[in-house]
């Protein structure tokens, strides 16, 4: 069962886990790529509706995982395929999800919940294999704490830092076989030393630091900016990550002592964090943006790129400094901010994924700009 705070309750089937979980529930619109998404930092707190009616049929494997397993606190489909159709499954969905401890609920009406929580919002929510009364469900689920004001980085952020792919066997593209068998003639020397401030990272977006060049050191989130400086870094980036961005002063204070002292470059959380930095503003949306063929207006070269996305939250416009600050990227769902880059100093950042490369343009082209910065304080 699936109970939700205004106490709407759905029925259903357990798979996975047999165990309860509680999260606010939200809905992702991609129709692949759900290993990806359960183990995305960023849904930590959150259980994931599919909009998608059969996953699973591909099953899981060993190297397409976002980050060491599922992150998020459930997982609600239409279908959960038992058959796991692909060569290169080594697990189906459901043992998957058993093995992690995470629960999944199928054979609800998930068409239904989408059109609920786009019409209502997204609103927390609790599912249970074995307490069936409704009312206490629900009860459960209005106990669930509010995303506003939540801090779940300390719960996906690393303990200790750490070099990524450091023996460049990770970060190559995956060929037929395996990555590791031509991983040194694809990579590029490594020029320049990015530091990468954790808050739920994501494996391709180091993967993509990696290829354009950068050697990464990641540190985890609450390191001080004068600990980051002493790694005589070339660029500093802020990655994505899950929760209330406003909830999290420990990093974007440490974020705007960084300023003007080295490039910087942010995606999703990260794009909050200098939104915040910059001293602006930050409000929940109110369903989010979770999955692809999301469009953005890329104001500098008029182009709209197809995105992916995954956030519950935005930066306000017009809290910050217009003649500071210039607008880059809006989302043309919505209009919201998608990104920003600082008119003087090296710093930008996007509230998309462009790591998860779902559009017609070249998706990696930000990374190149990230270089491209680096690149010119290198030569003054």
């Amino acid at each position: 069962m699936l109970a939700l705070e205004d106490g709407t309750v759905f029925y259903g089937t357990s798979f996975g886990a047999a165990c309860d979980a509680g999260g606010e529930v939200v809905f992702n619109t991609s129709i692949t790529g759900y290993q990806e998404i359960i183990t995305d930092p960023s849904y930590k707190g959150q259980m994931v509706t599919m909009t998608y009616p059969l996953i699973g049929n591909y099953g899981v494997n060993e190297e397409d995982g976002e980050s060491a397993g599922p992150q998020l606190e459930a997982l609600i489909v239409r279908e959960a395929s038992r058959i796991a159709s692909n060569y290169r499954a080594t697990a189906s969905l459901s043992e998957y999800l058993e093995r992690h401890g995470v629960p999944g609920i199928e054979g609800i009406d998930t068409r239904m919940l989408t059109r609920h929580l786009r019409e209502r919002g997204a609103m927390r929510g609790y599912v249970s294999s074995t307490e069936l009364h409704a009312d206490t469900l629900v009860d459960k689920a209005r106990a669930v704490a509010p995303m506003e004001g939540s801090d779940f980085v300390r719960a996906v952020t690393c303990r200790t830092p750490y070099e990524w792919d450091a023996d460049d066997t990770e970060s190559v593209e995956w060929q037929d076989g395996h990555r590791r068998a031509t991983a040194p003639r694809l990579l590029p020397p490594a020029r320049f030393r990015v530091v990468a401030i954790d808050c739920g990272i994501k494996r391709n977006i180091l993967r993509c630091l990696r290829r354009h060049g950068c050697r990464v050191t990641v540190v985890p989130a609450g390191t001080t900016a004068a600990e980051i400086m002493a790694l005589a870094p070339d660029g500093v980036f802020l990655s994505n990550g899950p929760g209330d961005p406003a909830a999290l002063p420990y990093v974007f204070q440490e974020v705007r002592a960084l300023v003007g002292r080295v490039p910087v470059f942010g995606i999703c959380l990260g794009h909050q964090m200098l939104g915040l930095a910059f001293g602006g503003r930050t409000y929940k949306l109110k369903f989010g943006h979770h999955g692809g063929n999301h469009p953005v207006m890329n104001l500098r070269t008029r182009k709209v790129e197809i995105t992916a996305q995954n956030h519950g939250f935005a930066v306000e416009y017009g809290s910050l400094n217009g003649k500071e600050i210039e607008l880059t990227h809006v989302n043309l769902n919505d209009q919201t901010v998608e990104g920003l880059r600082h008119r003087e100093l090296s710093v930008f950042c996007v509230q998309y994924h462009p790591e998860a490369a779902p559009g017609p343009h070249d998706p990696f082209y930000l990374f190149g700009e990230f270089v491209e910065l680096m690149e010119g304080v290198r030569r003054g």
